[in-house]
């Protein structure tokens, strides 16, 4: 008797390591795919792995660091969330227009954040309250946040602040190694979002509606609380990636962030984030965008058009799409 039960306890923890290396295999090929690409450019170019490259990787990359933050939320839901780049171009202009009528940072650099909460809100509504797909409502999303930063100005708007320039443009430096700011705000948002995921039952509840909204319903879970704060919380961190890409530019676009919402989710993907919801971890979508930015950096570095990084971004996301469905046929194995 006891030996059946010490049988049934190895057999049970042995499934439980199993799924969870499982589940971690999509973040450990990001990881091994990241590694091989530095050491080919090391190969190819001799002297590519260096710290101005590595410190490069996160200078270039905050605002996208950040958007990935959110998106991984949404996108654990079995959600997706097509506004964020369109926020980045409203809360930039909405800061150029305040700091261009004198308004201090303090005020103006919350409001820039605040204005992304508001579309995340206005989507959460959506799509939580009233059933809208996530795909229409971000779209609805997307359309206001841009409409409303044409309605705020037409052009592009210098901004001369030395509070939003501090963020990007102050750097630390430790040895050869760099970084500023903006960088530090994003990592510890990644900090944060993995602890939210890991140790609160909020995160809990996150990975409970993505894997099967019905059943977490009937465990009394609150999914449509759930559903509303992960996208207040996306384009809170859209906003926030608002004044990092303001800060880069030092400007406010109407233009800006066209597209960056897909980098976003290609990140997200790429970093192991199934797209059905339910699986995926914030440190994966870390390693996504790295991997986007080491992407563009070689393709700087072998002189080709830029065109190609979409190609290349393309051909992985297949590969990782392909990726997941095979570990999601194992698991129902």
């Amino acid at each position: 008797m006891t030996a059946a039960v010490e049988t049934s306890r190895f057999g049970g923890r042995s499934r439980a390591l199993r799924d969870r290396l499982n589940a971690w295999l999509p973040v450990i090929a990001a990881c091994v795919i990241l590694v091989l690409m530095l050491g080919v450019g090391q190969a190819v170019f001799g002297d590519f792995v260096s710290p101005r490259l590595l410190s490069s990787l996160f200078d270039n990359n905050p605002y996208l660091i950040v958007l990935a933050v959110g998106m991984t939320f949404v996108i654990l839901t079995g959600g997706i969330d097509l506004s964020v780049g369109s926020v980045i171009a409203f809360s930039g202009l909405l800061g150029a227009q305040l700091f261009a009528a004198g308004w201090p940072a303090p005020i103006v650099l919350p409001l820039m954040v605040l204005s992304g909460t508001v579309i995340g809100a206005v989507v959460g509504v959506m799509v939580a309250f009233f059933d809208i797909q996530p795909f229409i409502a971000s779209l609805a999303g997307m359309f206001l946040a841009r409409g409303l930063a044409y309605v705020t100005s037409l052009k592009s708007l210098p901004i001369n602040n030395e509070a939003l320039g501090w963020l990007l443009g102050t750097t630390w430096g430790f040895g050869d190694w760099t970084t500023t700011p903006g960088v530090v705000l994003s990592l510890v948002l990644v900090a944060v979002a993995f602890w939210v995921f890991h140790y609160t039952r909020f995160g809990r509840t996150v990975y409970a509606v993505g894997g099967n909204e019905q059943s977490a319903r009937l465990m009394g879970l609150a999914v449509t609380r759930t559903k509303f704060l992960v996208y207040l919380i996306s384009g809170t961190c859209a906003g926030i990636a608002g004044v990092l890409f303001a800060s880069y530019t030092q400007s406010g676009n109407p233009l800006a962030g066209l597209g960056m919402e897909l980098q976003a989710i290609a990140a997200v993907v790429i970093g192991g984030t199934i797209l059905t919801g339910g699986s995926g971890y914030v440190i994966g979508s870390l390693v996504g965008v790295l991997v986007y930015g080491l992407i563009q950096i070689a393709i700087t570095y072998m002189s080709v058009d830029s065109w190609w990084t979409y190609i290349v971004i393309g051909v992985m996301l297949l590969i990782f799409v392909v990726f997941q469905r095979a570990i999601a046929a194992r698991r129902r194995r």
